[in-house]
């Protein structure tokens, strides 16, 4: 049999000379060395087989940062559904170096080898392909996040958008990650909820898989509200083991070019107007998105960053609350997790966390101390709740009103209860506060304090944030 020989160079300037031959497969790959960011380039490949000679010019090539953008339909937006739509997609010209990728809606029943369709390949924003049309073509959240990035890196990235309204996460997930968290092995997916596809791995199979041999940064993920009502219970475990998996698969798929701990990124869920007066779903799943840290990174996900969101609901969104239009906060946020975890930058990319509690029983009062400096931006008798329990064991979530408050205290009234209280939770609603009203902040970068619930000892510590 005759060796097939490759040769891969890259001009302007020239760079690199690679050899591969490829006897008994019609699969080869090539790994270039590490390059630094910039371009454009020339790649050029050249194949000599059996006396022909073959060559294949690739132009205007850009080495930087390659972001995976997936979820469900928050992240399908394009940016022609969102706030000041005109203007965003007028806003092309100095971001000519963030280049868009969008895989195509495809479900297999087994992994593919590569990608069956692409709706958009590798390509300069346009207002054309940015707002191509509603839930198609491109990523609001996606793009927003890459043109954040470029504004404080100054080089070229790379934004590849593979997302699917209505699904849930065992559509993301592979058989290995859904059997580690022992979701059954049916195919289908029983929810009257779910009105994407409804089989376990397709999308995993037909729109992850196949991208394994890239060379990713890192992934920013927004899904979960199809989880609402299925394995909502298990999302603590299923996301996790998604983010682990993925890991793994494009560590391998990229012979090791992708980190084995890539940075992940994701958006906690943000509001819907919901004709259930306590419906639990939403503050359950934005728990379970933190696998019950209450914040991120955490020892079960590592090297992850948060963009909380459940402050930026939308009554009047055109698409339903379930899809407000704010994506530019979304991203912003987004962004500053991803400068501080995934390049290291010395910033503050979450709102404030409780660090003690303490309970003044004698006085009727709650005391929160904060991580940081916190700014109250309004006194609400509602969004904290305590667990008040009676000699019988009878429990009932009561409010706990806002009392007073310092740059770093918040104190709460618990006269309320005319028994024990044993918890205590913010925000624990599905619409917890109004458009950027949530009532704690952080004092300078208007980053909201997570949603938590805790156990009440005479002093709780950070760490002892736990389900309850």
């Amino acid at each position: 049999m005759v060796a097939l020989e490759l040769v891969l160079w890259l001009v302007l300037p020239l760079i690199l000379r690679a050899h591969m031959h490829a006897a008994y497969t019609n699969s080869w790959m090539v790994i270039l060395d590490p390059m630094k960011p910039g371009g454009p380039y020339e790649v050029v490949a050249k194949q000599t087989f059996g006396g022909m000679n073959l060559t294949l010019r690739i132009h205007d090539v850009l080495f930087g940062d390659v972001w995976l953008c997936s979820g469900q339909s928050n992240m399908q937006m394009t940016v022609s559904q969102i706030f000041n739509a005109t203007r965003e997609l007028s806003n092309t010209a100095a971001y000519q170096s963030v280049r868009i990728f969008v895989v195509s809606l495809v479900q297999a029943e087994q992994e593919l080898a590569d990608l069956a369709e692409v709706d958009l390949p590798w390509s300069q924003p346009t207002s054309e392909n940015l707002g191509h049309g509603d839930f198609e073509y491109m990523s609001a959240t996606c793009w927003l996040f890459g043109r954040y990035l470029y504004d404080t890196l100054q080089y070229p990235i790379g934004l590849v958008s593979s997302s699917w309204g209505g699904t849930p996460i065992e559509a993301w997930s592979s058989v290995r990650s859904l059997k580690a968290c022992g979701i059954p092995k049916q195919r289908f997916i029983p929810s009257d909820y779910i009105y994407g596809p409804n089989e376990y791995s397709v999308l995993w199979n037909a729109m992850i898989h196949p991208l394994r041999n890239m060379a990713l940064k890192g992934v920013i993920w927004y899904q979960g509200e199809a989880n609402v009502h299925l394995n909502m219970d298990l999302y603590n475990c299923t996301f996790p083991a998604l983010i682990k998996d993925w890991r793994q698969t494009f560590h391998l798929g990229s012979q090791g070019q992708t980190e084995h701990l890539f940075p992940f990124g994701f958006v906690q869920l943000s509001s819907v107007l919901s004709s259930v007066d306590r419906d639990d779903g939403f503050p359950q799943i934005r728990w379970h998105q933190t696998a019950d840290f209450g914040y991120v990174p955490n020892r079960r996900m590592p090297n992850t960053f948060m963009a909380v969101a459940m402050d930026l609901c939308d009554r009047n969104s055109p698409f339903g609350s379930i899809h407000p239009r704010d994506k530019q906060t979304v991203a912003y946020r987004l962004h500053l997790g991803a400068r501080a975890v995934a390049y290291g930058e010395k910033l503050l990319f979450q709102g404030p966390l409780p660090e003690e509690i303490e309970l003044w029983a004698v006085k009727g009062l709650l005391n929160i101390t904060y991580t940081q400096q916190i700014q109250v931006q309004r006194q609400d008798d509602k969004i904290f709740e305590i667990s008040c329990c009676d000699d019988h064991h009878q429990c009932k979530w009561l409010p706990a009103p806002m009392n007073t408050f310092s740059t770093h205290t918040l104190v709460l009234s618990i006269s309320s209860c005319p028994g024990t209280p044993v918890a205590l939770r913010y925000a624990w609603t599905t619409w917890p506060c109004e458009y950027k009203q949530c009532p704690v902040y952080h004092a300078s970068s208007a980053l909201p304090a997570p949603p938590f619930t805790a156990f009440i000892t005479n002093q709780m510590l950070l760490n002892d944030l736990v389900a309850v």
